[in-house]
């Protein structure tokens, strides 16, 4: 006999039922590996990380591992040294985007135009950007050299420098060592995504305006600017984000000297890190650059949606 619950229509319902549930999960079971993936290399290491800020870990002692609160984020709040690292991280990080972004657009623009060789010299400039930051810094610290490089003697020669001496040894121009390679390593970036930018905005647009009598600066400000605006703005977001925990060159050519004068916030960590093996402080900093970085973001989003219903 059977009973109430195991009628037909029970069994239809049910079934039905798991139907729904298998369907409804399927995208989430194609996407599982990936979150998995994600899970375990991201955001448990991030929150391993967090948690080191307010443990003492340092490797040379033994005896450390314990939960201390607040106190490496005290320490830091008395701290010169990271002051002057964040101040020279505004520096590094301003310098570096704004000269990366103003050459890739020019040489966006330029690769623009059809000319012969186009594609040999598109391959070229996108060069940098295949090349690994530690050989980069390590050519461009060879190029400073004044004993193997020819920098020097380059700006001697056209009476920039009394001598041909070594910048990224003086205290006041040695930050500008690493921002010259890293402008360089960078160009390719805003090159690459301003040139696919410019590829997408209509050519019907530019013939119309030249039939009005549009200027060239007319219309880069008219059509060009506004249509790249979007890009623009993901672009210098990203890279801002990007250079503020690049600390590759600096670590390469100048390890954060002379006398701290080109020490920034992704070095002085890995510095604390490595050097002096004090995870629980260099994770302290860290967690201080991240936030910084959280807010730079979301201030740039809600000014370009502010802008945008504008």
């Amino acid at each position: 006999m059977t009973s109430i619950a195991d009628t037909p229509d029970r069994r239809d319902d049910r079934r039905t039922w798991l139907t729904r549930l298998a369907d409804a999960s399927e995208p989430y079971l194609y996407s599982a590996p990936a979150l998995i993936l994600i899970i375990a290399v991201m955001l448990v290491p991030l929150v391993i990380g967090i948690s080191y800020a307010f443990r003492d870990i340092q490797l040379l002692n033994p005896f450390s591992g314990g939960f201390i609160g607040l106190e490496h984020f005290r320490d830091l709040a008395k701290d010169g040294a990271f002051y002057w690292a964040l101040k020279n991280t505004l520096w590094w990080t301003g310098a570096s985007v704004a000269l990366q972004f103003i050459f890739g657009l020019i040489l966006a623009l330029l690769l623009d135009k059809p000319f012969v060789g186009r594609s040999l010299v598109q391959a070229l400039v996108f060069l940098p950007w295949a090349v690994p930051s530690f050989l980069a810094g390590l050519n461009w610290s060879w190029l400073f050299n004044p004993v193997i490089g020819p920098i020097p003697h380059w700006l001697y020669a056209i009476g920039l420098m009394s001598e041909p001496s070594n910048i990224l040894s003086d205290p006041n121009y040695a930050m500008w060592g690493p921002i010259v390679a890293n402008v360089w390593w960078g160009i390719p970036f805003f090159a690459i995504t301003l040139l696919a930018a410019l590829q997408a905005i209509p050519r019907d647009l530019y013939e119309a305006a030249s039939i009005d009598g549009a200027g060239w600066f007319e219309r880069f400000r008219s059509i060009t600017l506004p249509f790249l605006a979007p890009t623009i703005a993901i672009t210098v977001l990203l890279r801002t984000v990007w250079v503020s925990n690049f600390a590759d060159l600096i670590v390469v050519m100048t390890g954060g000297g002379p006398a701290d004068r080109t020490q920034i916030v992704a070095s002085y960590i890995f510095t604390q890190a490595f050097k002096r093996l004090d995870f629980g402080y260099a994770s302290a900093i860290a967690l201080v650059l991240l936030v910084l970085l959280l807010a730079y973001s979301m201030l740039i989003i809600l000014l370009r949606q502010t802008l945008m219903k504008d």
